[in-house]
């Protein structure tokens, strides 16, 4: 296998989607026994009194689906991009409202779901 330099690396990330992305931090965090957030702890005492707010703030949210709205096809379609959910799936979990679409994923990941969700109608709750 060609070693691929980082330029190459950063134009395949750019293509992922952002739950591609985040779960390919996951798989990269157990295979290689890391932590995507360790670098930002060891920076963290250095800042002083800041970075104890900081760390007390939420740093995993949940977007869960409270409702499908009028346009549910619409939903269970960014459902389907949001998730790697096949159709039935995707339409159980719009019918089963409330229920949580993405769970634990960083804050830009879980606004920029729920404004996709929101987009299609549907009624969402970020956590």
């Amino acid at each position: 296998m060609a070693k691929l330099s980082q330029d190459d690396l950063l134009a395949q990330f750019e293509e992922m989607t952002l739950i591609e992305l985040s779960e390919f931090v996951k798989a990269f965090e157990e295979k290689f026994d890391v932590t995507a957030a360790a670098a930002v702890a060891v920076a963290g005492p250095a800042a002083g009194a800041p970075a104890a707010e900081a760390a007390a703030e939420q740093d995993e949210f949940d977007v869960i689906l409270t409702g499908a709205g009028d346009k549910k096809i619409q939903v269970i379609k960014v459902v389907r991009e949001l998730t790697s959910l096949g159709l039935k799936e995707a339409k159980d979990l719009v019918d089963g409202t409330p229920k949580p679409v993405v769970e634990k994923v960083a804050k830009d990941v879980a606004e920029k779901a729920a404004e996709s969700l929101k987009a299609a109608g549907a009624s969402v709750e970020v956590k």
